[in-house]
């Protein structure tokens, strides 16, 4: 299947730079990749709490929680027991099982892939914040969801379809609920 040939073929070229420089990132992207973990708190999941304390930043806080809350609802409710794709290093192909030991052997908490929940709800997170504040520097939320998705592909706990899927979901999710949010906020203050 294409996507099948699409999704080892970049796994491949990610082992390559992984080997070429000797590991050195995988300290990085596993930080990366813990910093989106909704069981370990997740950083943006408390910036979304925080901004609700504050008048100016409600909207943006309100609508950060909605878009991880419905990136949640689809991806891990709903999409991941729908489709039930295994994680590469559960799929019995070895040389997905090889690589994912050489960055660390990292064990997520669920067993199925599509799509990547950390991507999904990153991105959500992260188009709210690029929506909602200075529009000089808000390419870097994109950038940093980015980081997360090639996080998940680098530790070999998601195909990089998981991860394409999870940042397009994600940016549904995150436009959706600014929209919504700030629809709802403007209409109840009126």
């Amino acid at each position: 299947m294409i996507h099948q040939a699409f999704d080892y073929n970049i796994l491949k070229a990610i082992h390559a730079f992984a080997v070429a420089t000797h590991g050195f990132f995988t300290p990085f992207m596993r930080f990366v990749s813990y910093s989106c973990d909704l069981s370990k708190g997740y950083p943006v999941l408390i910036l979304g709490i925080i901004l609700l304390f504050f008048k100016k930043t409600r909207k943006t806080g309100l609508a950060l929680l909605a878009a991880i809350v419905l990136g949640v609802l689809f991806t891990n409710i709903f999409i991941k027991n729908v489709v039930g794709r295994s994680r590469p290093y559960n799929a019995h192909i070895a040389e997905y099982v090889r690589w994912w030991k050489y960055t660390g052997a990292t064990v997520e908490g669920e067993i199925y892939s599509f799509p990547s929940g950390h991507s999904t709800s990153i991105m959500a997170a992260m188009m709210v914040l690029f929506l909602s504040l200075n529009k000089k520097y808000s390419w870097l939320f994109l950038l940093f969801a980015l980081l997360v998705g090639f996080s998940r592909n680098y530790l070999m706990v998601h195909y990089p379809t998981d991860v394409l899927a999870g940042l397009c979901l994600g940016a549904v999710c995150g436009l959706f609920s600014y929209f919504v949010v700030n629809r709802f906020v403007k209409m109840k203050n009126t």
